[in-house]
């Protein structure tokens, strides 16, 4: 029996007269990040990239102020003057203010007198590594099954999965990225009726997924499976943990060995969906050794900023989508660690359980080379059912974490299936709050196994722009539950306990919204509830727990410490915010950046300037007192802060309050 595993690339060796580079620009034209506002081309040109969905997406995080510096496209005069020498532009990278081309040396050396070009570097070439064989354990078919669930009931029920289908919830509503090898979904039972709203293939530039004449045999093998692991559906047989979802396809990856593969393909699928409004992107794809010694990645650049591919992940989270990754396949070869992008910082990367939720020998562990824990969690990776490519009927069982990644993909589609308004960083808080390691995380299962059922039930926050409020959100599991009876018991900082109903919505769920409060004040509550016997319940069971809640926030704790509300991504939003004396900006750097920090006021007029000169890898902080540039303590009011990173500009508002 043949066994995908995650994929593991490492550099092809083969010469070319011509090498694929990157060619990075110093602008994007005239415009700068300073005369970028909502009434330029330049932003209305960035606008016309993101389709109504893109945009509702980003809005949730970024509200109003949802175009970047880096989303406007990259300057078609540089292309055209780079197109004029014979040189084919292959990928346009806006969030890099780049391109990919194939250039010669003279090319190269020609291009680097232009004076619009920054540098150009290499495009990583990597090729598709052997399959290693698999363990007789892991080879053993498993026997668990289901009337209605055929042969993937088992690896849903790891994960609580069928009990969330239960209640109705499917995935109907959320749009899913996979990149992967190709997808040959069209003949398939389980996939051929799904709902594929755009494909495209990254090596050939078409939009033909599946095997193509000069493709490699079994090219479509593994997208194909993986898709089906997350989306498929066929009644009594087969079903997928999202299967209701819709679905973005893009293949990135050729896997036959005479092949190279580039990372710039990965990029740009990110850039693609994301434009496309895609909530969730998974891929069971990852970087690592390269042989080439001058252009190698060594486990120091696993540090979440250094690869093209993890880069392009955080910026894609910055935008509002919940990016999942395999952790790589590693754990029991010489590597050992995570691979890139898993090493990302906001990224989700998902090691492999065994039946008996013990990791799998394979999977990758952490942490990061700067110290952070990874994988996040943990999901079924071993014989894992899914669709065989190029037949109508035909499943197997395989192995690795690139068949944990689609199922936890699937769990994040019901979340917000369930829940349309969490943002990418609540589905990110809501699985490490609830799977099963929260009270001792470590890096080789991370935060532990997931659980859909608990995720879902989970309480989250939803802010209500009408009437400015916050309104809480919960399901209860079961069916017996009396709602009459439900009630949430809030206890504000140094107050008395509030004991209040709560209103029940339909399919399990409950809301709460809270009167006005001090923002940021801390609140703990619990909830209590009887079924239809008159039985009394508690959430959290144990008497001496209590949901933590940082009102103001969309922070939500019950194992974990109350998160601190800095945003994943490059720039954070400030804290606290609002503010009346000081409050800290926290943005991250791949280091050894240049920039400022501006602040506006609503006006747009300049009020303080801090000069970064030379940054820090990871996290820089920059605390401001709410004086401007002449010393002055400014007016209460709406402030903008602009940060400027090597000519790439991050935005967000704050709110001081004297």
């Amino acid at each position: 029996m043949k066994i995908f595993l995650f994929l593991l690339l490492t550099v092809c060796t083969i010469s070319f007269a011509q090498t694929k580079y990157f060619i990075y620009f110093k602008d994007k034209g005239s415009i700068s990040g300073e005369s970028l506002n909502k009434s330029s081309l330049f932003y209305a040109d960035a606008v016309k990239t993101l389709t109504p969905k893109a945009i509702e997406r980003r809005k949730k995080t970024l509200g109003e102020d949802f175009i970047d510096f880096d989303d406007i496209p990259v300057n078609e005069n540089y292309i055209n003057a780079i197109e004029e020498n014979g040189i084919k532009i292959v990928n346009k990278l806006s969030w890099f203010n780049s391109v990919s081309a194939y250039l010669t040396p003279e090319q190269k050396s020609k291009l680097l007198s232009f004076p619009f070009v920054k540098k150009i570097t290499p495009v990583r070439t990597i090729k598709f590594k052997e399959e290693k064989s698999a363990p007789a354990n892991i080879l053993k078919k498993t026997t668990y099954s289901n009337p209605d669930y055929g042969i993937s009931y088992f690896q849903l029920s790891m994960e609580d999965i069928p009990a969330v289908h239960s209640l109705g919830i499917t995935g109907q509503g959320v749009l899913i990225g996979l990149l992967d090898t190709g997808f040959n979904w069209k003949l398939h039972e389980s996939l051929k009726s799904r709902n594929v709203i755009a494909e495209y293939d990254f090596i050939n530039h078409d939009s033909v997924t599946a095997n193509q004449p000069g493709d490699p045999k079994g090219q479509d093998d593994h997208g194909t499976l993986v898709f089906s692991v997350v989306g498929g559906f066929k009644d009594s047989t087969f079903i997928g943990a999202s299967f209701n979802s819709s679905f973005l396809l893009a293949k990135t990856e050729n896997i036959a060995s005479e092949s190279h593969i580039e990372e710039d393909n990965y990029a740009a699928a990110l850039i693609w969906m994301e434009g496309l409004g895609v909530q969730i992107t998974s891929s069971s794809l990852g970087y690592n050794i390269f042989d080439d010694t001058t252009y190698s990645y060594t486990y120091q650049d696993m540090n979440g900023n250094t690869t093209i591919v993890a880069k392009a992940c955080k910026l894609a989270f910055h935008r509002g989508v919940v990016t999942i990754t395999a952790a790589g396949n590693e754990g029991d070869q010489p590597w050992m660690y995570i691979d890139t992008p898993a090493d990302e910082d906001s990224i989700l990367a998902i090691g492999a359980a065994d039946d008996q939720n013990n990791v799998a020998a394979f999977s990758s562990i952490g942490p990061t080379s700067d110290g952070r824990i990874k994988p996040e969690v943990v999901a079924l990776g071993v014989n894992v059912a899914g669709a065989v490519s190029g037949s109508v009927s035909g499943y197997e069982y395989d192995s690795g974490t690139s068949l944990s990644a689609p199922i936890a993909c699937g769990v994040a589609g019901l979340l917000l299936s369930a829940y349309p308004h969490l943002t990418n960083r609540q589905v990110r808080d809501i699985f490490l709050e609830t799977s099963d390691n929260t009270a001792t995380p470590n890096n080789s299962r991370g935060y532990g196994l997931i659980s859909a059922a608990k995720a879902l039930s989970f309480p989250n926050l939803q802010f209500l722009a009408s009437t400015n409020s916050y309104m809480l959100n919960k399901i209860f599991m079961g069916n017996s539950i009396n709602p009459s009876s439900v009630k949430i018991h809030y206890i504000p900082l140094n107050d008395k306990q509030v004991d209040t109903s709560m209103v029940y919505s339909g399919l399990h769920k409950y809301n709460f919204i809270f009167p006005p409060l001090t923002i940021n004040e801390e609140l703990d509550f619990y909830f209590t509830y009887n079924d239809s016997s008159g039985h009394s319940y508690r959430d959290p069971a144990n008497a001496s727990q209590y949901y933590k809640y940082l009102y103001g926030t969309l922070n939500v704790a019950l194992n974990l410490p109350l998160n601190s509300p800095f945003d994943y991504g490059i720039l954070s939003q400030n804290y606290p915010n609002p503010f009346n004396s000081s409050t800290t900006i926290k943005f991250k750097s791949v280091g050894n950046q240049s920039g400022e920090l501006d602040i506006f006021n609503i006006l747009g007029q300049k009020v303080k300037t801090f000069f970064i000169p030379n940054t820090a890898t990871g996290d820089n902080i920059i605390e401001w007192n709410g004086k401007g540039i002449s010393g002055i303590t400014l007016p209460s009011g709406v402030y903008v802060y602009s940060l400027n990173l090597d000519g790439s500009f991050y935005t967000k508002k704050m709110v001081y309050l004297k």
